[in-house]
């Protein structure tokens, strides 16, 4: 089995058809941000791609803009809060790959801060479901399609957080998740990878130009199962402080925030043929903040 993966790799590595062609990946948050830019550069890379968000509308959008540029691509929108979502979302993706499913990212997420005395336990549990337990079943319901002896390349990756390496302010239930996902991350590479060769690694991002960085006050927000309405962003105050002047970014060695292309840049390296040796790794991209 070795020899044969081996074989492979050195296949792959000549990427004729892009380094990820004829794989069927399903990117959860992918409406949107980094998971849209990763969708994007694993269809280029010839991947088969599922869009997995909340948000149909912009789900839809993002597998029409691939389909057009040449890629293949599907909308699969739901609730990854919703159990039955997940169900679906395994069995449509497995038909769209016909029968197989080689990648999963688990993108999809958002904060919901709170000072740890002022943090309901609405917002505590919706957090740890959405980052920790939701991304478990995902995988344990794609299980059979992961646990698979042909020697086909097989990824997952968990996103996480430097407030998960570090510890933020304001971020209790956050940064207990995104912590909480590296040891999923080292479990699945331990269980899958001796048998079926399955690789699991974890990618954890620092100051990234999202709707999670950017201003509270422009006003984006998600909504709820049940209707709230949740802010995102960072205070404009508190976000100024943070940039003032030219004290702007200086812990980041590199001097700026990442875009979203480069943050998808590095999942696409980390399920690349390039990284076929890494597993159960948490790859910081942070600009060299935190080194």
């Amino acid at each position: 089995m070795a020899s044969k993966r081996v074989e492979q790799i050195a296949a792959h590595l000549n990427f004729p058809k892009g380094m990820l062609a004829g794989q069927v990946a399903i990117v959860t948050g992918s409406g949107q941000g980094i998971g849209a830019e990763t969708a994007r550069l694993f269809a280029n890379e010839g991947a088969k791609v599922v869009i997995s968000d909340i948000d149909a509308a912009k789900a839809k959008k993002v597998a029409d803009d691939i389909n057009a540029s040449g890629g293949q691509a599907v909308a699969i929108p739901g609730d990854m809060l919703d159990d039955k979502y997940l169900t679906e979302l395994v069995k449509k993706t497995a038909e769209f790959g016909n029968g197989k499913i080689n990648i999963i990212v688990n993108n999809a997420g958002y904060t919901w801060d709170g000072v740890i005395h002022k943090t309901t336990d609405k917002q505590w549990d919706t957090i740890i479901a959405l980052h920790n337990t939701q991304p478990f079943k995902l995988v344990r319901a794609a299980s059979p399609y992961f646990r698979v002896k042909d020697g086909a390349p097989r990824s997952i990756v968990n996103i996480s957080s430097t407030s998960g390496l570090h510890g933020n302010a304001g971020q209790a239930n956050y940064a207990l998740a995104k912590a909480g996902v590296t040891g999923l991350t080292k479990t699945i590479a331990k269980e899958w990878g001796p048998a079926f060769g399955v690789r699991a690694n974890t990618v954890a991002f620092g100051f990234i130009m999202t709707r999670l960085t950017a201003a509270k006050e422009e006003g984006a927000f998600v909504t709820t199962p049940d209707g709230e309405k949740v802010a995102l962003g960072i205070p404009q105050a508190q976000k100024a402080a943070r940039e003032d002047g030219d004290a702007a970014f200086k812990d980041i060695p590199l001097g700026r925030p990442g875009t979203a292309t480069e943050a998808a840049s590095a999942i696409l390296a980390v399920v690349s043929p390039l990284f076929s040796y890494v597993s159960g790794q948490t790859l910081s991209v942070t600009g060299g903040r935190n080194m």
